[in-house]
């Protein structure tokens, strides 16, 4: 079923261009080589002609529902916008409660299968694109992102390192021009410059001051690994005051505290600037960020940049 929806209100600099209407579509892709069946919602602009795709990946026990508000504003902004929701590491693993819900997230976290699921998933829909959104999607501008564990697979799909090698995968996938990574995961059992040495685009890595995971055991002072260890150009970090790791979530139905609205404005205005003006060459955008995003980021906030000077 389709439905048109209201984007997300961005910050007053980013209004000049009225946000376009998006029409959402659920569906379910199903990979008959792998016999799985992929859940995923897609957002469309208004408009005929092909536009630059984000793939976007839920965190741990989320849905293709989560990150709405991210979803919401990029197709407002003209992006053909993905959800992916992945089996195994979705919302079945806690959905009917009860005490093994925490023990179901503890194993699904260390099981590398359910890990490389994530990755041929991502495959998968690249591989979709051309035959499920015809014209809509311009195969030469996707760009992918994600929230804790989709941002592990956001990093790892744009080549971070991973222990055991890429196991036959091609990594980095040579169609991806771009990332945008909420909660970043650090790399494990690497030296964090040898895992992120083949990243070679630009990438957007957002954390908060509070950014405790609750499997991984990783700080917020962890979130920035990636950020200091890439050193391909047009790479931009955003520490969040207050933010914590469930900030950028938006999966409504885990619960309130998983869906607070407070941190999602600014989350998403910072990747609508990063991806006109880092990945797609918009000037005044780019200049935005390399000015440190006035007009969107608080106080309380910090804004990194490397190889970002303004042209």
């Amino acid at each position: 079923m389709m439905s048109r929806r209201a984007t997300l209100a961005l910050p007053a600099l980013l209004s000049a261009t009225p946000a376009l209407a998006v029409t959402e579509a659920p569906g379910t892709w199903r990979d008959a080589t792998r016999g799985r069946d992929l859940p995923v919602l897609v957002r469309l602009p208004d408009g005929s002609g092909p536009a630059p795709v984000v793939v976007l990946s839920h965190g741990l026990g989320g849905t293709r529902m989560g990150l709405g508000y991210l979803g919401r504003a990029l197709a407002g902004a003209g992006f053909v916008v993905v959800h992916m929701q992945h089996p195994g590491t979705d919302d079945s693993l806690w959905r009917g409660g009860g005490a093994n819900a925490g023990l179901a997230m503890a194993a699904a976290v260390a099981d590398v299968q359910r890990a490389a699921d994530r990755i041929l998933d991502t495959v998968f829909v690249l591989d979709q694109l051309p035959r499920r959104l015809g014209g809509r999607a311009d195969p030469s501008r996707i760009a992918i992102g994600g929230h804790s564990y989709g941002a592990w697979l956001t990093q790892t799909m744009l080549g971070q390192r991973v222990p055991g090698g890429d196991r036959g995968l091609r990594l980095p996938d040579p169609r991806l021009g771009a990332g945008i990574a909420l909660s970043p995961i650090p790399p494990q059992a690497l030296p964090p410059r040898l895992a992120m040495d083949r990243v070679a685009v630009p990438m957007l890595h957002v954390t908060g001051t509070e950014d405790r995971d609750f499997t991984g055991g990783n700080s917020p002072s962890d979130r920035r690994i990636p950020y200091d260890n890439i050193s391909a150009p047009g790479q931009v970090l955003a520490i969040l005051g207050g933010a914590n790791h469930l900030s950028f979530a938006d999966e409504i139905a885990a619960g309130a505290r998983w869906a607070e609205p407070t941190f999602h404005a600014r989350t998403a205005a910072l990747a609508v600037l990063f991806l006109r003006g880092v990945w797609l060459g918009d000037a005044p955008s780019r200049l935005l960020l390399a000015q440190g995003a006035p007009g969107v980021l608080q106080p309380a906030d910090t804004l990194e940049t490397k190889g970002l000077a303004p042209d």
